[in-house]
């Protein structure tokens, strides 16, 4: 059963520490199409298959850094969010730690400057572009979301491998 985040660290390019306070990971909205016409009684709402709205990656920095600067950069970062998971295993009766892990390639769209205030955080942020997203557990991938190369791969099934088919890539 998994309880909570130990803790967790942001790395670009897998090694440079990027020493953010919080993350927020994006959301996958599928791109639908509403069909309506004879023989159907109403509207119907088809989800497209393996095509998502844009999707935006959230950092929160505590205050302001090189790191920080470094990714305003107008360009594509590697990001490789790295969380440890409290998980507790009730048949053993003991606290576990898991590994999770995301990949995301991100151009920046927005930083907010933040604050200065005494003996508080500066509340710098950016908002990112995300063009990748992969997700492991435990070592292992579970998702990859990569539309500008038709690929949407859930837990062993990559969805969009006969479209890429169809069309020749």
């Amino acid at each position: 059963m998994k309880h909570s985040v130990i803790n967790f660290a942001v790395y670009e390019d897998a090694r440079e520490y990027v020493g953010v306070a919080k993350v927020t990971l994006p959301d996958l909205s599928a791109l639908t199409q509403t069909i309506s016409g004879a023989g159907i009684a109403g509207n119907v709402e088809e989800v497209i298959l393996g095509h998502y709205d844009s999707m935006t990656l959230g950092l929160d920095f505590l205050s302001l850094s090189e790191q920080a600067i470094k990714l305003s950069e107008p360009r594509r970062h590697n990001i490789d969010l790295r969380i440890a998971t409290q998980n507790e295993n009730t048949v053993k009766g003991t606290l576990e730690v898991a590994k999770e892990k995301h990949v995301l390639v991100v151009i920046p769209k927005s930083t907010k400057g933040g604050s200065a205030a005494p003996a508080s955080p500066a509340d710098i942020s950016g908002e990112y572009a995300v063009r990748y997203w992969a997700t492991y557990i435990e070592g292992k991938k579970v998702r990859e979301i990569d539309p500008l190369n038709f690929i949407h791969y859930v837990n062993g099934v990559d969805y969009l491998e006969d479209v890429r088919k169809a069309l020749g890539k």
